[in-house]
């Protein structure tokens, strides 16, 4: 069977986040859509199928499944977009609804999905404290400006806001700790911040709860933190530009855009660029309803 891979928020005609997408008439069992995910090794890939007016879509990492993956979701629209035309898309994911708008304009793809709604919590200081020391980092190391937090739009995401770009670029961890204490406590990524202006940011997320070090560009927590910017009225702005995986080597650039109501659904876009012919995977196993 055949995945296209498509890097997601690119930078041009380099960088980007990869993905696999994967369209089919009926639905794969979830140990297939797990083999082909890691199979492939990207941070996600995506299946979807079509179901009434729109695609019933899932997402997989090459460790497990994730209940929303932005970049994923941008592969997806560009995908869509090549395969029937440009437009709109309802994609029903495993809780909830959300669209992805997928435009192919003489092969330069754009996509921008709607994330499901924004939430956030404050961090206890046990959970600051785990986080810190996990990613080498001290409290002087942390923005006067942000507070830390848990964020959320479609999947959990821990965010520490960081003094200085030399801090972001020093992160590190162990993976495997990572993992652990990651999934442990239920988290897709954490996210580290730091602002260049009041709509620029430079961020870089650890992905080990997914068995990845670091993503190169995540959608899914880019919404998740326009949407805590604007619930916890730490900006007036309602369009930011995210830069993510510079320090990677893999630049992605990230457009995040919202309206003024609490908790409500964040737009974020992006180029995105295919990465060559589709690629065989596996082999059919079961289907499932």
């Amino acid at each position: 069977m055949n995945v296209q891979e498509i890097a997601a928020f690119s930078d041009g005609a380099v960088g980007g986040n990869p993905a696999g997408v994967w369209l089919g008439d009926q639905p794969l069992g979830r140990d297939h859509m797990q083999a082909i995910a890691a199979e492939l090794g990207h941070s996600e890939t995506a299946f979807a199928v079509p179901e009434g007016t729109g695609w019933r879509v899932r997402y997989f990492s090459p460790a497990m499944e994730v209940p929303f993956c932005g970049h994923a979701t941008v592969a997806l629209g560009a995908a869509l977009a090549m395969a029937h035309g440009n437009g709109v898309f309802p994609l029903l994911l495993n809780d909830g609804e959300i669209s992805v708008e997928g435009r192919d304009h003489h092969g330069e793809l754009t996509a921008a999905l709607q994330s499901p709604p924004t939430s956030h919590t404050a961090l206890s200081d046990a959970q600051l404290m785990r986080y810190l020391s996990l990613l080498g980092y001290q409290h002087d190391d942390l923005s006067n400006d942000l507070p830390p937090a848990l964020i959320h739009a479609g999947a959990d995401h821990l965010l520490l806001p960081l003094s200085s770009r030399a801090a972001l670029s020093r992160l590190d961890y162990d993976l495997e700790t990572g993992a652990r204490i990651m999934r442990g406590d239920g988290l897709v990524t954490v996210m580290c911040v730091f602002a260049e202006s009041a709509t620029v940011f430079s961020c870089r997320n650890a992905f080990a709860s997914g068995g990845v070090k670091e993503d190169p560009a995540t959608g899914a927590a880019a919404a998740a933190f326009g949407g805590y910017l604007r619930d916890a009225k730490l900006s007036t702005e309602r369009v930011l530009d995210l830069k993510q995986g510079d320090d990677m080597g893999m630049p992605s650039r990230i457009r995040v855009e919202y309206s003024e109501v609490p908790g409500s659904s964040v737009r974020v876009s992006g180029q995105a660029r295919v990465m060559g012919a589709t690629r065989a995977v596996g082999e059919p196993l079961e289907t499932e309803a």
